[in-house]
Formats: C-alpha cells, structure tokens, sequence
C-alpha cells in the first residue's frame, strides 16, 4: 500500500487513544485541570460509568471567550512556552492534548466564564469539530460535559470494562486527589446519587475515615520527613492492618498521581519482617521535590514520570517509613499466659527440641497427618478397610486445650488436634445456611451506624437483601453510610460493626471453594470475623458444646473456606512415633 498522509480525523481518534483509555481517563484530565485552574470546589457528575455523561464543573479562573476555541485545539496550551520548560514543570497539566482528544471522541460542552468578562461562552465540539460557540450567562468558572464517549469509535466501546469496575475507576482517582487536595472541596455524584463528598477544610483524616472507616483512620501513622529539599509526607498503616495486594499503596509526586514500581517496592521493603508474606500496607505518600529533580513527560497519560535520582529518593522513602513504623508501632509482646499452668512458668525442654530436630526420617510418616483427606484408613490383615465415614467424626472425648488455641480430644482410633476457630467457623456457617428461614434476631440496645468508602457502600448495598435475610437488620443511613439494628442470635455477642466490615474488607483465605455462591461467601466471610480466636481461653463448659457442636456437622473435617478444622493422629502413628512397635505389617 501507498504511503499516505492520515485525515486529521483520524489523527485525532488515534492520538486520543493514548489519553483518553477510559472515563476515569477524562474524570482525571479534568479534574487535574480544574486544579491547575485554582478551583476550590469541584463537583462531577457521571451517568452510566461515564458513558453517557461525564460532567465537571468548578469555581476557577475560567476562560476567556478569544481562548475558547484555541483551548479545545492539539497542543495548545497557557503551561509551557518552550522545551526547557518541560524541565521546570509545576503544573498537572501541560501537553494541551486532552481536551481535543476527549472532543475527538465524543460530543463535548465546555461552558466558561472568567472574572475578566462580564459574561460567559459555550463551546460545542462534535466528533473533533467545533459545531458552535455562543455567549451565555453563566457564574465563574468552567463546565465540561462529555457526552456519549466513545460514540463514533465503537470498538473503544466494546472494550470497556463492566460499569460497577468503571465506577469503581472513578471513585478511586476522585478519592485519592481529594486526599492529595484535602483544601479542594470535591463532590462525586453517580447516576443521580451522591457517593463521595470532601468538606475542604484540609483535614486528611476525614476523608481517609470515609474511606478506611474511624477505626483504621485513627490508626494510621503519620508520616513526616524531609531532607535534601525532598520532603515526604502522608500516612501509612501499623503493621496490624495489611491488604492481599498493592493497590491501596498510593504516591502523589509534586501532587500528581503517579504509578511506580520503584517507590511501592521501597516502601514495602520498609516493613520487611513486620508483615507476612503477600500481605502489603495502606499508604498516601506525598513526595515533594525539585521539579528538575524529576521527569513528567514519559508517559501519555502522565501516569508515570522518571527520577533524576531514584536511588537516592527510594532510599528516602525506605527511611521515612521506617522511622514512622519504630515511632509509632509497638514492639510485640509475648502473652506469657500461654506458657503457664497454675502460675508456674513452662519453657519448652531443650532435649524435647533437639528430639524433634533429630525426626527428619519421619517426615514421610508426618505427611500422613494430613486432615485435607476425606477418610483415615488402617491396614488390617492386609486388606485396607474405612474407619471413618468419608465426612463425619466419631464421638470424641474431650481432654483439654493447648495454647488457647486447639483443643485434643480422643476417639476410638486415635487422636483429634482441633482449631477452635475454624470449627467454630464451620458451625456457624452451617447453622446460618441450613437454617436462613429460622434465624432468629437480636435487636442491638443502641444501633450502630457504620460508614464506608464509596467503593465498598456500592457492595454492602448489593449486599442488603442477603444479610437481612440471615437475620440482620441493615438500612442506609445517608452518605455511604448504614445503621445495624439487629444481628443474628447465634452472634449477639459479637461486633455488629465488625461483621459488616468484613464483607468489603480485603479477605486472607481462599474463597475458592465459595466461587459463585455469593450468599455462601458472605456469611462465610461473618462466620470467621465472629468466631472465636485463637489465643482465646474457654471454659472445659464452653469446649465440650464446641466439640459437640461439631461432631452434629455435616462437614466437620474443613471450615468454609477449605482450610482444616482438625487433625487426626491414628494409634499407629503414635505408636510409631514412641517406638513401641514398627509398622504393622502390611
């Protein structure tokens, strides 16, 4: 084929592509704008995930009408004069790209008044072509709305994610600059109904409590550090509240909202040995620094930028959190109670130790403990037979507690070890799901109303019918907030804010086992919020109704989520183990 030149049209949808990915796309280039204009207060308004209308307004500077028409033109722009000042950058915006891009590929309204003119001016733009520009009475300020996104490039369309992962897109990016901005009242509004709003008034931790809860935004550590001309501030969390994944690790660089590996890695790197592996920290960092010390224009969305010494700064942000954690966090402590009996202290024996070091040949014999198998079997003159049904327990007899944690029972082929805590899971879950129609409720003496980040309301509201068919009583209560009335009997004991927490908060376990059933994964997800813990002493009354309750399971042997409640310890092994006799032959 012939080389040609490409029709501006086309030009245009192409180089729209690289700005414009999405509607939280455009949510960001304008809101970055209506910044960079001096807004104090902007409100966006989105219908259909964006689709239909993206809308934008705020109280700026505003634009004058001889430069409404320049501002909707390819690179034109009021931020940079020359390349050397691309190296001096002090503004989110500075390409002069995105609004013709998002004119490109849609049919955009921008409405603007400045304080230099008595009136204001609208501009339309179809499609990448200007259809009209009137005067019009308008306060100070700018409206832009984007209509139809995506109309006259269907195939940008289609590839779309689901509208709840689009909203989702949006209220995050809106969430995070208002904590970037905490002086910018910012004011989100989904498909007619308010899901984010920020007072203002420049205090973090309102916002971070509308996200987080009060609980967890109490908690976080503040973080303060400055040197060299780099200052780093924000918020990280103590070691107690981690998250399956880095997503709620965030960076503002000169107060853009940047992504990279480089910084997440120094940070986490940070709470090296405090956290668990694969669990990761919440953070808002915001790192402020020389504009020459740092490079915007690498990335078409600016979402990334490039350091002129990113050793140094990583090191910085290493030790910035470093010091926040060892200021802040307390050093644990072992609870001595779990190695006394009667007041008297128990250390393990060091023969005992050295005994189980000096075991590796029996490591083959110890895989046989495995309690994920669906039945023990014994060899009995050379035929193998079943000793337990494939999912029921025998009637065991309790002896005791270990550690606060697990309790050893005996059954007529062995030994039980058993997880308090996962059965107790497995015998709520199975009283909740066998039993949806019959449970019972128990009203809360004073209601407790919780809140949440925009994100999670959107799920707890999804989430309404299910838990007041278990025997909640859950009601919204204004902004991304709900009012608990009533929790189930089998839980009047429990926090009611807890167990709703649980079903938005970042989960630990596989819920493989649950893929699909979303009731089953909510109750699952409270059963083990409010079931009781290890470390937890209970009474020899309150051991017994727990193995009882058990052995009444339908599947004893795992606790909703697949993970095992017990273990099983045949008379074979442990006569083994002691070495009275050899294996019996087989």
């Amino acid at each position: 084929m012939p080389i040609k030149i490409l029709p501006d049209e086309v030009a245009s949808q192409i180089a729209a592509g690289e700005v414009v990915e999405r509607a939280s796309s455009v949510v960001k280039e304008l809101l970055e704008n209506a910044i960079d204009a001096g807004a104090t207060r902007i409100s966006i308004r989105i219908l259909e995930a964006g689709k239909r209308l993206i809308e934008i307004s705020d109280d700026g500077r505003g634009i004058n009408r001889n430069e409404l028409e320049l501002a909707v033109t390819r690179h034109a722009t009021s931020k940079l004069s020359s390349a050397e000042d691309l190296f001096h950058i002090r503004t989110l915006g500075f390409r002069g790209e995105a609004l013709a891009s998002m004119g490109s590929v849609s049919r955009m309204i921008m409405t603007s008044h400045s304080s230099q003119e008595s009136n204001g001016s609208r501009i339309l733009v179809e499609g990448g072509k200007i259809v009209s520009i009137e005067t019009t009475g308008v306060p100070n300020g700018t409206v832009v709305s984007v209509n139809d996104l995506f109309y006259n490039t269907p195939a940008r369309l289609k590839f779309l994610k689901s509208d709840q992962t689009e909203r989702q897109q949006i209220e995050t990016l809106v969430t995070r600059y208002a904590l970037a901005y905490p002086y910018l009242a910012i004011q989100l509004e989904m498909d007619g109904k308010q899901t984010f709003r920020s007072s203002g008034n420049g205090d973090r931790r309102e916002i971070l409590a509308q996200l987080y809860g009060f609980e967890i935004a109490k908690g976080l550590l503040e973080v303060v550090f400055e040197d060299e001309g780099t200052k780093i501030t924000g918020y990280i969390s103590p070691i107690s509240v981690t998250r399956s994944n880095r997503k709620e690790i965030t960076f503002f660089v000169n107060g853009r909202w940047i992504q990279d590996i480089g910084l997440a890695s120094a940070l986490v790197r940070a709470y090296q040995t405090y956290l668990m592996v694969g669990r990761y920290p919440i953070s808002l960092l915001n790192i402020v620094l020389a504009p020459e010390e740092v490079d915007v224009n690498v990335h078409p969305a600016k979402a990334e930028v490039r350091f002129k010494q990113p050793d140094v700064l990583f090191s910085m942000v290493q030790r910035a959190v470093k010091r926040a954690l060892l200021a802040y966090s307390p050093v644990p402590q072992l609870n001595p109670t779990q190695w006394q009996t009667n007041a008297t202290s128990r250390q393990p024996d060091p023969a005992w130790i050295n005994a189980r070091l000096n075991m590796e040949d029996e490591k083959q014999d110890l895989q046989n403990l495995s309690p994920t198998a669906e039945q023990e079997t014994r060899t009995i003159t050379g035929e193998e037979k079943s000793v337990l049904e494939p999912s029921r327990i025998p009637l065991l007899r309790l002896v005791g507690q270990i550690g606060a944690t697990y309790l050893v029972a005996e059954g007529p082929d062995g030994l039980y070890l058993i997880d308090q805590h996962a059965a107790h899971e497995r015998i709520l879950f199975e009283k909740m799901s066998h039993h949806a129609a019959g449970i019972t409720s128990q009203a809360l003496l004073h209601p407790e109303v919780v809140q949440f980040s925009p994100q999670s309301s959107r799920l707890i509201t999804d989430s309404l019918e299910i838990l007041n068919h278990h025997g909640f009583v859950v009601e919204e209560f204004g902004l991304n907030t709900f009012r608990i009335s009533a929790i189930p009997t089998l839980f009047q004991n429990g926090n009611a804010q807890a167990a709703l927490r649980c079903i938005v908060e970042d989960f630990e376990e596989d819920e493989t086992p649950l893929q699909g059933m979303l009731a089953d994964k909510l109750i699952a997800r409270i059963c083990k919020r409010m079931a009781v813990k290890g470390g937890q002493t209970l009474s020899a009354q309150e051991q017994s109704a727990l193995l009882s309750e058990l052995e009444k399971c339908d599947s004893p042997r795992t606790c909703p989520h697949g993970r095992p409640t017990m273990i099983h310890l045949s008379v074979d092994l442990l006569e083994r183990q002691f070495g009275r006799r050899g294996a019996r032959s087989m």
